[in-house]
């Protein structure tokens, strides 16, 4: 019996109570007692006819890993006995940077990771990811966010893939085939968020917002077979996305075709303005498209009076008990033997899942600036100081488990699990033979509270005791002391930037500038006369033209997870050459709103390094660019190769990406945009080369005519390879002749690339 007969068998038999529980949520801490044993009590009184869902399940706690797995197992032990049709939840949690739950390794932010340009190795975090979740009876996350974030200001920026759809999209597919393995019965479910364009992108015209900020969760969901998504709380054309029936009916699953679940983001349904009641609310979202009630249900509890009177919709109703439902049937929730979760003892943080953490994060690094005081060697005193330089919360972004208690619980003790690696560290873990490396903090990240309200996120956190503080670093500040070993060394690593508190879901601060006094500081740094290497972490870039060009050096570490000390140590000693490129246009001023690389092929001034730039300790020549001159439009694609080498003295990988530009105003691409990438390594004086399967479809554009479309049109297109979108090394003509193709969608929306 295929899923949907079996959907409409079960349906037809369960309660209208058990239906409307299937569109809620719960804590599953709520159903313990103080010893941590199953109430039974509890159960019959908070769950008699089953639940949907748990929310967060493995972050409210700091539990020990088979103490979730055993409390998961004892819960879906007691909804398959003890409820009417027997129906297991699903029990989700957040894994942007690994599973959000004590013990699990911390890799890479995803900002970070974007600059890596490597899906290969992010499909390998998030499968790692999906073993160790899968084994704790988690069976959907809600993650990854591939909003594409174009404002720079914007305080969850750290959770995206920067600013480019294209990247984003390959990045988040990348994402979903490692964490869902190919099978939604052994790997965990991804969840597209936040669903249509939150962190700048909802006001974008609609060419705009359906050819690149929709990118990444179309193909998430027809390349990856990503089956969930959670709208944004904020508006689309003045409609919260939560309530929004053009997005969530119109686009997502008439056009796109998405057969899936969609879920609320937290309290969003709450947030619905000009509704008065939970009543109104929960039709408005259910009417539009939206499933399920995230985190507990507080408005879709009043569904039946809502279908008694008339004001929920029945056929509404129907869709989204049956959305959820079919997602369990694909979860394998009610095989003969379903995997609800593992049977072995389970270890968290391995050897491999660290080894993974690093490599992304050495990957991560941008080398911005560099007068050759990097790499590190011939120093022998090397000075580290600033507050992210001896500080855990210089690696860990937001929706890591030390982030979220610290945040969202306050908890101030015991965070460090797993071990994070801290830049002081992993400089003396790993510095050379006669170096000495001295140390201290010299200043704060702020002397006051920075952090305001930002409304719009999950309005749990509008609370004035979790926003009102700042984080201890446990450590004093002595500037003097910190200045006087400065004049003493030979050269200064200086460690700056945000923290938990300074950017993240809700918090915002004071402009994009260094928090506090630490652009004073650094000041007071470079007045010392000695070479400062300014190194900074957090989750966005930060306006610092006015010491950059006094630096001796740049490094941008994002929040590089728990191996970061050791990866941006490796690079400062030259062990390993940065590589990573920019997902972000850098900005030299304050910006807060859009801005993109691709709105002009030429370069804007409000822009310090643009999009896809990062330095090397070598350098690379491009050659040899080949291109088909001339193809059909009704062809499926187009090849191209090029070289690249090594020209300097030392083993590298080079970024090389593919840029597609218009020759005339009237067609309809952007006049830049990325349409490819490989990433190259090379032996000092190697070349190789890059060939390039480039699909005529990525020559399309969308229109609204009528009918949504994807068109291929004939003209002549610029093909652009460069070592970033303003710095273009090679450039040649393609002509498309024939007629103008039209489809619904696209088939084909990557390039694929091998080097040889």
């Amino acid at each position: 019996m295929d899923i949907n007969k079996q959907v409409n068998k079960l349906y037809d038999n369960m309660s209208q109570e058990e239906r409307i529980n299937q569109l809620r949520s719960a804590y599953m801490d709520d159903l313990f007692d103080e010893n941590g044993c199953l109430d039974t009590t509890k159960c019959h009184e908070l769950i008699p006819n089953g639940i949907g869902h748990f929310s967060q399940y493995a972050s409210q706690k700091p539990l020990d890993a088979n103490t979730l797995r055993d409390r998961v197992a004892a819960v879906q032990d007691w909804l398959i006995h003890n409820t009417p049709n027997g129906i297991p939840a699903l029990f989700h949690e957040e894994v942007l940077s690994g599973v959000n739950a004590k013990d699990a390794t911390i890799y890479p932010q995803q900002i970070g990771q974007a600059c890596s340009f490597n899906p290969e190795l992010a499909e390998v975090k998030t499968h790692q990811t999906s073993v160790d979740m899968r084994k704790m009876g988690g069976v959907l996350s809600l993650s990854p966010m591939v909003d594409v974030c174009r404002t720079p200001s914007f305080n969850r920026l750290e959770e995206s893939y920067g600013e480019d759809g294209y990247l984003s999209a390959v990045m988040g597919t990348a994402f979903v085939k490692g964490l869902q393995q190919g099978d939604l019965r052994k790997g965990v479910g991804a969840c597209s968020k936040h669903y249509l364009g939150y962190g700048g992108g909802g006001d974008a015209d609609e060419k705009e917002l359906m050819e690149e900020i929709l990118l990444p969760h179309e193909t998430m969901i027809r390349l990856a077979g990503s089956k969930a998504l959670m709208p944004g709380y904020h508006a689309v054309s003045g409609t919260n996305c939560v309530a929004n029936s053009k997005i969530l009916t119109d686009i997502l699953r008439n056009y796109l075709g998405f057969d899936g679940m969609v879920v609320s983001d937290y309290t969003a349904i709450d947030q619905l303005p000009d509704l008065k009641t939970p009543l109104d609310k929960a039709a408005a979202a259910i009417n539009a498209g939206n499933d399920v009630d995230f985190p507990t249900g507080d408005n879709y509890k009043f569904l039946q009076q809502g279908l008694d009177k008339g004001i929920v919709k029945h056929d509404a109703f129907e869709r989204a008990v049956k959305d959820v439902l079919r997602y369990k049937y694909r979860s394998g929730l009610f095989d003969k033997h379903p995997y609800l979760y593992g049977r072995e003892y389970i270890k968290l943080d391995s050897k491999e899942e660290r080894q993974t953490a690093y490599d992304i994060a050495k990957q991560s690094v941008v080398l911005l600036q560099n007068n050759g005081v990097l790499p590190l060697g011939n120093q022998k005193n090397v000075f580290v100081t600033g507050p992210n330089a001896n500080s855990m919360w210089a690696m860990c972004g937001d929706y890591t488990f030390p982030s979220m208690t610290y945040f969202w619980k306050m908890n101030t003790e015991d965070l460090e699990h797993p071990h994070i690696v801290k830049l002081l560290e992993g400089m003396k873990d790993l510095k050379p033979e006669g170096m000495n490396i001295s140390y201290s903090r010299g200043c704060d990240w702020t002397e006051k509270i920075e952090t305001k309200l930002s409304q719009g996120g999950d309005e749990r956190a509008w609370d004035y005791k979790i926003l009102h503080r700042k984080v201890d670093s446990g450590e004093k500040a002595n500037k003097a002391e910190a200045l006087a070993m400065a004049k003493k060394a030979d050269v200064i690593i200086a460690a700056m930037g945000e923290n938990v508190m300074l950017c993240g879901e809700n918090r915002d601060r004071e402009g994009l500038r260094l928090p506090g006094k630490q652009e004073q500081y650094v000041e007071q740094l470079l007045a010392t006369g000695k070479p400062v290497v300014l190194v900074l972490f957090g989750g966005r870039a930060q306006v610092i033209s006015k010491i950059a060009n006094r630096c001796a050096a740049i490094v941008q570490a994002w929040y590089p997870g728990e191996e970061g000390g050791h990866a941006v140590a490796d690079i400062l000693y030259g062990n390993v050459s940065p590589s990573a490129k920019l997902s972000v246009s850098y900005p030299n001023r304050e910006i807060y709103k859009p801005i993109c690389y691709n709105y002009s092929a030429e370069k804007d001034p409000r822009v310090e390094w643009p999009f896809g730039y990062g330095l090397s300790y070598t350098t690379f020549e491009y050659s040899n660019l080949k291109v088909t001159p001339e193809a059909k439009t009704s062809d499926k694609s187009i090849t191209l190769s090029f070289e690249v080498k090594n020209t300097g003295d030392r083993d590298a990988d080079e970024i090389a990406q593919l840029y597609l530009s218009p020759t005339t105003d009237s067609q309809h691409i952007r006049p830049i945009q990325l349409q490819g990438f490989a990433r190259v390594s090379l032996k000092a004086g190697q070349t190789k080369t890059v060939r390039v399967k480039m699909y005529t479809e990525q020559f399309g554009y969308y229109t609204h005519t009528g009918e949504r479309q994807w068109n291929i049109a004939p003209g002549t297109f610029t093909l652009k390879v460069g070592a970033s979108s303003q710095d273009i090394r090679l450039q040649q003509n393609i002509t498309l002749t024939g007629s103008v193709v039209e489809k619904k969608l696209r088939d084909y929306y990557f390039s694929e690339s091998t080097v040889k």
